[in-house]
């Protein structure tokens, strides 16, 4: 059921960008050699009005295929016999539609579920921003000079730009419908850690150690079990959590107790001093109803929010701070969108519909903007070579511009390889 739910969701969003390019190569008199579902092998075909429709049995993609798109031919009923702006709305047309079916969608989830302001929700008594005059029910609409139009852009922004010690937070909050700064210097937690993770909350068993902390250095390794603190027994995650409430650690050593393949050892070790600055208030992150004009207005807005937010992924992926092991192919979305399925059977049939709705829109509006990027072989990088015909008026040589669009495409197949394989050990 997962993988017919995820099909389906793609073909979707697939058949949408198509479409876009299909209705507007129409309009420019450009003859669509085959309007197609799917990749490989033919399974259901039919030719009406000199186009073959068809589906084809890999459901991962999709064409539009127009006559001399990728050749020298400028003849009646060609690509590239259409005037170039005609040209460039064709190709401008698959991202287009994209965001057209997000905000559609968006609209319908907005319509049945609400929005999520950036609403304070509780302010830290006699905190930084407590004294900095924050207070609670502010609507904040700037964090840091970038502009928040909803609970979830306060939330990206926050996890991709973390807070470090001696930062001001500035902000912008609307109270009584009438806009106001503040800026105050967060107040810092200090912890004492060991530099562990767990595989989870209810074992002991360490997951992973955090570089130059000291279990680390006291030589831990993933697969040890901490069995004791100090000679007091943790036997789960449940009493270590008790023993960590009822003896915090602090600058003082401790003796840790762990077992590696059935033996017994001991390390003492001295607990690393952890900073971490805290904002010190709450925002809303649940959704509000609304309705009329707002349900347009913030439909519009999410389909923002899912646009910006794949525009700072794909910042974080260029900067380095994300790698290739998260970027995800169609098999790591599948399994995504499979998962979301399963979690949101509990929650009733319209959960599952206005989750897998937000996948939807999250997909589609991710195709759009990476359709739009400009590199070879992508709707951006054919916009490029037409927005440059249009400017020198005259086009670029057309098989110059064939073989880096061949290139790019081979670069992009490579890709794709690469991605799915990291998705299949993922899930495997």
């Amino acid at each position: 059921m997962k993988f017919v739910i995820a099909v389906i969701i793609f073909s979707v969003v697939i058949l949408i960008h198509e479409l876009g390019h299909f209705l507007l190569a129409k309009k420019n008199h450009i003859e669509v050699l085959e309007f197609s579902l799917g990749m490989g092998p033919r399974i259901i075909s039919t030719v009406k009005g000199g186009t073959r429709y068809s589906v084809k049995l890999f459901p991962l993609g999709g064409s539009c295929s127009m006559a001399g798109e990728d050749a020298e031919d400028d003849s009646p009923g060609t690509f590239n016999s259409a005037p170039v702006w005609g040209r460039i709305a064709v190709v401008a047309a698959g991202p287009i539609f994209n965001f057209l079916l997000a905000f559609v969608l968006s609209v319908i989830i907005v319509g049945c579920m609400g929005y999520d302001p950036a609403t304070v929700l509780e302010v830290t008594q006699n905190s930084a921003a407590e004294k900095a005059g924050l207070k609670k029910g502010d609507v904040i609409t700037e964090y840091q000079g970038y502009h928040i139009d909803l609970g979830k852009d306060l939330y990206v922004y926050s996890y991709l730009n973390e807070l470090k010690e001696g930062d001001t937070i500035r902000l912008k909050v609307k109270r009584d419908g009438k806009e106001q700064e503040i800026s105050y210097k967060p107040d810092v937690n200090v912890r004492y850690l060991l530099g562990f993770n767990r595989s989870d909350v209810n074992s002991m068993t360490v997951e992973s150690l955090i570089k130059g902390m000291p279990l680390e250095e006291a030589g831990l390794e993933a697969g040890d079990v901490i069995t004791k603190i100090n000679g007091v027994g943790v036997p789960d995650g449940n009493a270590y959590e008790k023993y960590i409430e009822e003896h915090p650690l602090s600058k003082e050593p401790v003796t840790i107790t762990y077992e590696r393949n059935g033996l017994e050892y001991e390390a003492e070790i001295t607990p690393r001093e952890y900073r971490t600055p805290v904002s010190g208030f709450g925002y809303n992150t649940y959704s509000e109803k609304t309705s009329g004009f707002n349900v347009l207005k913030y439909g519009a807005v999410e389909v923002k929010y899912m646009i910006r937010t794949t525009i700072l992924s794909l910042k974080e992926l260029v900067t380095g701070h994300l790698g290739m092991k998260d970027l995800s192919g169609p098999v790591g979305i599948a399994d995504a969108i499979g998962d979301t399925y399963e979690q949101s059977k509990s929650e009733g049939t319209l959960m599952i519909w206005m989750n897998l709705l937000n996948m939807a829109v999250l997909l589609s509006a991710n195709l759009g903007v990476m359709n739009l990027l400009p590199l070879p072989a992508l709707d951006g990088g054919r916009l490029v070579f037409l927005v440059a015909e249009a400017i020198r008026r005259k086009p670029v040589n057309r098989q110059v511009e064939g073989m880096i669009h061949f290139a790019g495409l081979m670069l992009l197949m490579a890709l794709m390889v690469v991605v799915m394989y990291n998705d299949i050990l993922k899930i495997f």
